[in-house]
């Protein structure tokens, strides 16, 4: 979250789809409702629209005649009344993630599947699938809204997987050029091939698998598992300790300061109020550990250009990196990190030891 995020013109869509998905979720908990109630008549009726309805059965019915999603659906659909009751209400208090970031947040986010199932329950493993299904077949193919959120039909509106990613990286390059490099918005390192990480994971959280606010396009280092990959990012459910990328954005509260006594950049607050907050991101993304590595790169690469052009003297060196510092563009990959090593150069006793 060094560089600021915000929501793309095509979330409306993937907001109304949260909706239908909660929807959905709580129909198959109805008391009322069995496996035998799930047609595709009913969900035109029950899913907002008969648009919504439709598209829902062919994600459940599917084209290849194995209807596996459509059992899953059954299965829950099937549970008995404390279950289902168990399961509202888990439906329930994950819908409310945004309320975790204002001033007054409810309970502890639950983190553990409901009713005391285990992780590998096949009662859980049903509703998960049947959830993530809205991403891994409903994104990928296009969800029936348009951008705006609307219900659609036409397939040419549909938003999906691969208009979110573009509209997210023309809407956070920093220059605007179409040839231009592209910045992670976590770690302002290079966006190459970016992966669309769910900020809570999909697998203890499948209801926000499709969720505007979960979904984010970083690169593939960030994304790693040795980084962020399937880490929570909550403290037992609590969110007080975690920035969110879109509801606690951590744009300006990291400060980066290059420490002599290690060799190493430091990840710093810039406020107190923010000092828990920014160690936890550092944690789970391990970003002193990267910036100093590409610090000490680029501080090799100054080196060799000094010595390839005969730059030895002091004064010399000095105007170089002065000119270094000026050309530096915030639009441009690890823009801070760079920043920081020519200030850190231009300091004179710094610069003397580099000049030698």
């Amino acid at each position: 979250m060094l560089k600021p995020i915000h929501r793309v013109p095509c979330s409306p869509a993937l907001a109304a789809c949260q909706q239908l998905m909660r929807r959905f979720a709580l129909w198959l908990c109805d008391p009322q409702v069995c496996g035998t109630s799930i047609t595709q008549v009913n969900l035109q009726v029950k899913m907002g629209s008969a648009i919504e309805g439709d598209w829902l059965w062919q994600l459940l019915a599917g084209s290849t005649g194995t209807k596996a999603l459509l059992d899953k659906a059954k299965r829950i659909a099937g549970l008995p009344p404390v279950d289902k009751t168990g399961l509202t209400q888990w439906v329930q208090a994950v819908s409310a993630l945004a309320q975790h970031f204002g001033p007054t947040p409810p309970a502890a986010l639950p983190v553990t599947p409901p009713n005391g199932w285990g992780a590998r329950d096949e009662r859980w493993a049903s509703f998960k699938a049947l959830m993530v299904a809205f991403y891994e077949e409903g994104l990928r193919n296009g969800l029936p809204y348009a951008a705006n959120g609307a219900a659609t039909a036409d397939a040419a509106l549909r938003v999906s997987y691969d208009q979110f990613v573009r509209e997210f990286r023309a809407a956070h390059r920093l220059d605007p050029h179409p040839d231009a490099r592209d910045v992670c918005v976590l770690c302002g390192g290079p966006l190459v091939l970016p992966a669309v990480d769910h900020w809570l994971a999909k697998k203890a959280f499948p209801l926000l698998a499709v969720c505007a606010d979960n979904l984010l396009p970083i690169c593939g280092e960030c994304n790693s598992t040795h980084n962020k990959g399937q880490k929570d990012v909550h403290t037992s459910g609590a969110f007080s300790d975690w920035f969110h990328p879109y509801l606690r954005h951590a744009n300006g509260a990291i400060r980066l300061r290059y420490d002599d006594a290690v060799l190493a950049v430091r990840v710093e607050s810039a406020t107190p109020t923010d000092l828990v907050k920014v160690q936890t991101l550092d944690s789970l993304l391990n970003l002193g550990q990267r910036w100093t590595r590409e610090f000490k790169a680029e501080y090799r690469r100054l080196q060799r250009e000094a010595q390839r052009r005969h730059i030895g003297n002091v004064q010399a060196l000095q105007q170089r990196l002065m000119e270094y510092r000026q050309d530096l563009s915030a639009a441009e990959p690890h823009h801070e990190v760079h920043a920081l090593l020519a200030e850190t150069l231009l300091d004179p006793a710094r610069l003397q030891a580099f000049a030698q």
